[in-house]
């Protein structure tokens, strides 16, 4: 038990604010692997800028210059047995679909190799930014006689189509950012020297005054949840999401500077 307490406390997962936006940074060198703990730690972090009325966006990124993240940690899964890799696997699952339900932008910020559950984190995210040639992307779970567990085969034919889906994932192949991106996989892709600027730059667009940031956590839910319902019931919450905006200060400013041809500035209110 003494070894369990000093693994819980040990950070994995940084976090701290800056001008709005969320810096959560995954951090356990050299490929920042995850485990149950940093999954917990994950989790916790996901909450706590859910919770923050002061934030508007999230970055996910991982530490270091080389990976985003490899995945899972497969010394632990090997040692591990099949009663903790269910309860492990579900509690990754519910993570992400936490940051994927979470009503502010997430960006994931690929400032290296993003593979195995690597990528299937940076699929449960709204936007991904990566640094030119920075590393490799893919999803090879099936080298290892397994599938993606973490939503990877689902998240992954929902970005980019049953048809491209497929070939990635029955190959276990990897491939460039750059190829990632003609795949509609990646958004954009940053100079390495101006990456973490850029991204910030990119992040920042979203907070207030610039945006209403409401209006982007509702736009999020709308997709999301209307993805994954009939298109009839999609347009019943589309309708609902707006009545909510209508009643808010920003979608008043946002139409008095419409007609009085100004910059709107938005309070997030």
């Amino acid at each position: 038990m003494a070894t369990l307490e000093a693994i819980d406390q040990k950070q994995l997962v940084t976090y701290r604010t800056d001008g709005g936006v969320a810096i959560l940074e995954m951090s356990d060198p050299p490929a920042n692997t995850y485990t149950y703990e940093m999954m917990r730690q994950l989790d916790e972090a996901i909450l706590r800028a859910r919770m923050d009325e002061s934030v508007y966006v999230l970055v996910l990124r991982g530490a270091g210059e080389k990976f985003f993240s490899a995945g899972a940690n497969i010394a632990m899964l090997q040692k591990a047995d099949p009663q903790f890799k269910y309860y492990f696997c579900l509690h990754a699952n519910e993570t992400l679909s936490r940051l994927e339900q979470t009503p502010k932008l997430v960006i994931a910020a690929l400032n290296g190799h993003t593979v195995g559950g690597g990528l299937e984190i940076a699929l449960a995210c709204d936007i991904r930014l990566a640094k030119k040639e920075g590393g490799k992307i893919g999803l090879p779970e099936v080298n290892l006689g397994v599938l993606p567990g973490t939503g990877g085969t689902q998240r992954l034919l929902r970005v980019i189509g049953r048809a491209r889906a497929m070939e990635c994932l029955v190959t276990g192949r990897t491939f460039g950012f750059e190829e990632a991106q003609e795949l509609g996989l990646i958004h954009e892709i940053y100079e390495r020297e101006s990456f973490w600027n850029e991204v910030m730059a990119y992040a920042r667009q979203f907070c207030p005054p610039n945006k209403a940031s409401r209006a982007v956590g509702r736009i999020k839910r709308s997709v999301v949840s209307g993805a994954e319902i009939s298109f009839q019931e999609a347009l019943a919450l589309e309708r609902e999401l707006q009545q909510l905006l209508f009643t808010s200060e920003d979608a008043k400013e946002g139409l008095a500077a419409y007609v009085e041809k100004r910059q709107p500035q938005f309070k997030a209110k």
